[in-house]
């Protein structure tokens, strides 16, 4: 899986919002916001393929959460991501 070129992660009144770029990926229906840790993913996979095991890793180096939980929210966000239009 792959961040879509033309979105990107800006910080608007202290959220993190994924915005895009160019008029295909204008979607004025909803505005994609970020916790913490979706947007400390974020910045570490754009710009390369990545996998639900890459998201686990980098949430347990990161946060103090369990290897099984990491796994389970990784995959849930990529879920979500994809949902969003987000990833290709």
């Amino acid at each position: 899986m792959k961040i879509k070129e033309g979105f990107e992660l800006m910080v608007v009144c202290g959220e993190s919002v994924v915005v895009a770029h160019g008029m295909e990926n204008i979607d004025f229906s909803k505005v994609i916001s970020l916790n913490e840790s979706a947007a400390y993913l974020w910045n570490k996979v754009k710009g390369h393929d990545f996998d639900a095991d890459e998201l686990a890793r980098l949430l347990t180096e990161e946060y103090e959460v369990d290897d099984d939980t990491a796994l389970r929210d990784a995959q849930k966000m990529m879920i979500e991501w994809r949902d969003a239009g987000l990833t290709e």
